[in-house]
């Protein structure tokens, strides 16, 4: 989205006084018209921000006591999928296959410098991502990858191809190399986690929606460290996830995918309920099955949407929560519940 600008501090490091026209074609190739600095490269965003955080990297090397938070938002593999030329015919996956590439090699330079930098050893580096791909039928068609892997749906949706990220974790010394946990966490987590490692104190008021998942990053084993996760689709309609049991309170994909909605009928399920453990790529709704299961987890998703407000609210707030029924502020809210279900 226009103005095209680098910020830093609190000031546009070029003023956008030049005009791009947008572009649309080939497929994932898109950027919105509108101001640009005229020194702006579209291509050259990732690697200048590459550039950057190695060079902070470089920087705390002189000062290894102190510590510091780096968040390296990556532009890729989102939308417009601009690989540098030497990445270009790399993947087999066209041109969203060679971004990611690009990808692999942006956090091998992190990595590698953090090595040199000798910080390696105490710094923890997570390498995750805020949903799942836009990787429509089309694609799959088109290419043999499979940037969801198996999971139903696409970026936007309501099933697990968006709700499942991937989410990898290195701290050389505290978590155990090739561990693999089944732990649910969401991104809301990082707060919690970080508080327990630095050992700061969260007020009470502060990140109701956070647990920490050190332990899991440990590869200790115990009790859940979240009992229940809520998700949301891009069109409104939300989940609920415990134990093996999601549902989904709505029919069709809430999001990109087809159908987005499908109207309810008085004798047919009013949304939709899986074992993902049993069932991982929702194929068979068991809604009319497990009408408990699916009152248990309605009302727990309510009572959640009606305690996740915290201090005083606005008038205009509270009629927003009123009309939809939302959680506040975001649509990410985890909590704690009872019990796990698990005949769903």
């Amino acid at each position: 989205m226009d103005p095209y600008v680098y910020i830093e501090n609190d000031r546009a490091v070029e003023q956008p006084t030049a005009h791009t026209d947008g572009q649309n074609t080939p497929r994932g190739v898109f950027w919105r018209g509108g101001g640009i600095a005229p020194g702006f490269k579209i291509e050259d965003v990732l690697p200048t921000l590459t550039d950057r955080a190695i060079r902070i990297i470089r920087e705390r090397a002189a000062k290894p006591s102190q510590p510091f938070f780096l968040y390296l938002a990556l532009t890729a593999p989102h939308t417009p999928w601009v690989p540098k030329p030497e990445f270009q015919g790399k993947s087999k996956a066209g041109i969203y296959g060679d971004f990611v590439a690009q990808v692999d090699d942006t956090l091998g330079r992190v990595l590698r410098a953090l090595d040199e930098a000798k910080l390696a050893d105490n710094t923890l580096v997570v390498f995750t991502s805020d949903n799942g791909a836009d990787w429509k039928p089309e694609d799959k068609e088109k290419f043999a990858h499979r940037a969801n892997a198996n999971w139903k749906g696409e970026k936007a949706d309501i099933w697990d191809a968006v709700h499942r990220i991937p989410f990898i974790a290195r701290w050389l010394g505290h978590i155990p190399a090739g561990a693999i946990s089944d732990e649910l966490g969401c991104l809301t987590d990082f707060m919690a986690t970080a508080a327990e490692i630095t050992g700061a104190r969260l007020p009470k008021d502060a990140g109701e929606d956070s647990f920490n998942l050190f332990p899991a990053l440990q590869g200790k084993k115990g009790k859940p460290i979240r009992e229940a996760i809520v998700h949301h689709s891009s069109q409104g309609m939300f989940s609920i996830r415990q134990g093996d049991c999601k549902l989904e309170l709505g029919l069709g994909s809430g999001g990109f995918s087809k159908p987005q909605h499908i109207e309810l009928t008085p004798d047919g399920p009013q949304g939709q309920l899986y074992n993902i453990r049993n069932d991982p790529r929702e194929a068979d709704n068991v809604w009319l099955k497990h009408p408990d299961v699916v009152a248990k987890l309605t009302a727990l998703w309510r009572s959640t949407s009606a305690t996740a407000v915290q201090g005083p609210v606005s008038g205009a707030q509270a009629r927003l929560l009123a009309r939809c029924n939302w959680s506040w502020p975001g649509s990410n809210v985890g909590f704690r519940a009872d019990s796990r279900q698990r005949d769903c």
